[in-house]
């Protein structure tokens, strides 16, 4: 019995931390790119995945709450990601160099 507990406590750490991932993945991304693949919009998917991660932290794994979350964070993870990486620039926020201007890098007249 033993056992089947350590395999149930790193099941359930193993949700956490895959839930964790979609929702850190989901923050990075872009929010046009969220409605340039067609898929809901980056607040609607934080709100889900935070919620998921949530429930993985607070129930225990035999509940239908953390199984509810799972489904969640598969649909993001085998729908809306590769939708959203698939786009150029893979979606994710992009900061510029400090040496950047309007038209792109400065070379400084080079």
């Amino acid at each position: 019995m033993q056992g089947f507990a350590g395999f149930m406590w790193l099941l359930s750490i193993a949700l956490i931390i895959f839930s964790g991932f979609a929702l850190f993945d989901a923050a990075v991304r872009r929010e046009d790119a969220y409605r340039a693949a067609d898929k809901k919009t980056k607040p609607f998917w934080l709100i889900i995945l935070g919620l998921a991660f949530v429930v993985n932290l607070l129930f225990p794994i035999l509940s239908f709450l953390p199984i509810i979350g799972l489904i969640a964070t598969i649909v993001y993870m085998v729908d809306v990601r590769p939708a959203i990486r698939a786009l150029p620039g893979g979606g994710r926020s992009r900061r510029g160099s400090s040496s950047d201007g309007p038209y792109g890098p400065w070379n400084g007249g080079r």
